[in-house]
């Protein structure tokens, strides 16, 4: 199982931080994830994230790569948002500035402050995103790429700059709803299981993805990548007690944001923060943390991505949590016990 580190928690602060200081915390962060074993970082993409800022992705991650050594670098970006002959060459650049190890999870965004920003309808979200990677794999085979679409044209467009990943980096979709995942399965692109879904729905969907990609004849992968929230610590009291503040704050803006709309309509935020945990987020002692991340495997999940540390958290405390964890609950996965 590969098991990796999500930043966007330590990567999103609320505003006032020195984000000069903060980024020079994110760096030791990475090394440190780096030194314990961790196979990956992730970070994900959002703009106008009031009441937080966040360093934008491709920069940061172009810069933690670096750091990274022999870790992959994932990024979640909003494909809608952008336009594929640069999307496709600054995924180029990051594949081989990281040795081809880097993997894109498209996702279509769900705030309307961000699509209005952009002036982009998000009525047309999903072709644009549909047209978007359509575009951009074109363009990765170095072929001359004309295309007329709904959202985007080009005459005889070439792309010389190639990704050592071929023929193309690995492309997952990053999805909430039922429609997303099903589209997943219909289109061969492998499902990066959202972190915000309770268990009962993640176990619905993976039946409904495997169901759908069955009956469409497409190729999908027996196992997926997931994303979840985890704080662990050698006393499961003090590991609510700590996390409980910084990821009830974050849902908080989630809430604010309108991310469970985008959730089905069986699994929508409580107003509790215990009511909200159970199912969702992983608190615990190592033995909790190890059981619960165990039932996920067992649904096929195979590389997770954890989020230990949230906006407001001083660094230290996701530095001890990732500490803890790499010495109690990763040896346990790594042996399948």
């Amino acid at each position: 199982m590969k098991i990796g580190l999500s930043l966007t928690g330590i990567g999103q602060q609320p505003s006032g931080t020195n984000m000069f200081e903060h980024y020079q915390q994110i760096l030791e962060y990475v090394r440190i994830g780096r030194d314990l074993g961790f196979d990956f970082i992730y970070q994900g993409q959002h703009y106008l994230t009031e009441p937080y800022q966040q360093l934008q992705t491709i920069p940061l991650l172009s810069r933690l790569s670096a750091e990274a050594g022999d870790m992959e670098i994932v990024a979640t970006l909003l494909i809608p948002l952008q336009l594929p002959i640069d999307l496709a060459e600054q995924m180029a650049t990051l594949d081989i500035m990281t040795g081809g190890k880097f993997i894109v999870a498209g996702a279509l965004g769900y705030r309307d402050v961000e699509y209005n920003a952009f002036n982009v309808n998000p009525k047309f979200r999903v072709s644009r995103y549909m047209e978007c990677i359509n575009i951009v794999k074109q363009l990765w085979t170095g072929n001359p790429v004309t295309f007329h679409g709904k959202h985007f044209q080009m005459d005889n467009a070439r792309m010389v700059l190639k990704p050592i990943t071929q023929p193309n980096p690995p492309f997952w979709l990053a999805a909430n709803s039922d429609s997303a995942i099903e589209r997943a399965a219909k289109n061969d692109l492998t499902w990066y299981v959202n972190p915000h879904a309770n268990f009962p729905t993640i176990k619905r969907q993976i039946e409904l993805y495997k169901t759908t990609a069955n009956e469409a004849g497409s190729t999908v992968p027996d196992n997926l990548p997931m994303g979840r929230e985890l704080f662990v610590h050698r006393d499961r009291e003090e590991a609510m007690k700590i996390a409980a503040p910084f990821l009830g704050g974050k849902y908080d803006a989630y809430a604010k944001w309108g991310q469970d709309k985008a959730l089905p309509a069986d699994d929508k935020f409580a107003d509790s923060f215990q009511e909200l945990a159970k199912d969702r987020f992983i608190i615990g002692n190592p033995e909790d943390c190890a059981t619960e991340l165990k039932r996920y495997v067992d649904l096929g999940i195979d590389q997770i991505s954890l989020r230990m540390c949230w906006p407001g958290m001083p660094v230290s405390e996701g530095i001890k949590a990732m500490e803890t964890f790499a010495d109690t609950v990763m040896p346990i996965l790594r042996r399948g016990g």
